[in-house]
């Protein structure tokens, strides 16, 4: 781990809370679990009314690698992550939400493969778990490589497995917009620069997805990939058509 801190291989991993009270210990100590130990934990609270606050002041007494941030008022996971990007110390960024699991040896890994291809951005697939957590079988594999063009037809990058090498992508290029499905608009701002993708086709990750209307999704989906055609990616209604039925192509076939 010494080693580790010598040659600025901190990972800062930004977590938004919001009445998570109850999983982040839960959380935390996932985290803290990992196998790669040079890491902060900056847990962004967005004035939470829970005792998620509470929660995460007592573990952080025992670890000095955990941070809080408190909001005073409630302003959306873009928001907090973006104050969580902005107290960043170390060189790589990682993402987590308060709900999601990560596999043991997951930065380790993904660290390993990211300087492995020389990387600035690289993401893995995950499998997707019920209410509790539990997997379900259902798993997203991810493609060697994602360019911008590439990313408008397939919304692949979960952000509980992105992790950014700061050194290369400046902060102000992470930072997200306040709008729907702000991580996406992110990871397509970073693209359109020039930045290549890298994609870690293993389960790192499993993204825990509360019981919902399908339809709703479906249609709130279609919405935001929309919209984010229009106003993120700039393009034309015949051009955002074309990669829109790619998207719902894709889309159709990892629900399968």
């Amino acid at each position: 781990m010494e080693k580790d801190r010598r040659l600025g291989n901190r990972i800062s991993i930004v977590v938004p809370v919001y009445n998570a009270g109850n999983f982040i210990l839960e959380t935390i100590e996932m985290v803290r679990q990992q196998t790669y130990e040079n890491f902060e934990l900056i847990l962004v609270d967005d004035a939470s009314t829970d005792n998620s606050v509470e929660l995460i002041e007592k573990a952080a007494k025992d670890d000095n690698r955990i941070k809080l941030i408190k909001k005073a008022s409630n302003t959306g996971a873009a928001a907090a992550r973006n104050a969580g990007i902005s107290a960043a110390t170390g060189r790589y960024l990682a993402f987590l939400d308060a709900d999601d699991i990560w596999i043991k040896d997951k930065l380790e890994k993904e660290l390993a493969f990211l300087q492995e291809k020389k990387a600035a951005f690289v993401f893995t697939a995950y499998e997707f778990g019920d209410e509790n957590a539990n997997p379900t079988g259902r798993v997203v594999y991810v493609p060697e490589t994602l360019t911008f063009k590439q990313a408008l037809s397939r919304t692949v990058i979960f952000t509980s497995t992105v992790m950014i090498d700061m050194d290369v992508v400046p902060k102000d290029k992470i930072f997200m917009p306040g709008i729907e499905s702000e991580d996406t608009a992110t990871w397509w701002n970073i693209l359109k620069g020039g930045t290549i993708a890298y994609g870690l086709d293993e389960v790192l990750a499993i993204y825990r997805r509360p019981g919902k209307s399908l339809s709703s999704n479906k249609f709130s989906a279609i919405r935001r990939i929309w919209g984010l055609y229009r106003k993120i990616a700039g393009l034309s209604r015949i051009a955002s058509l074309f990669y829109f039925v790619g998207w719902a192509f894709r889309a159709t076939v990892r629900r399968l």
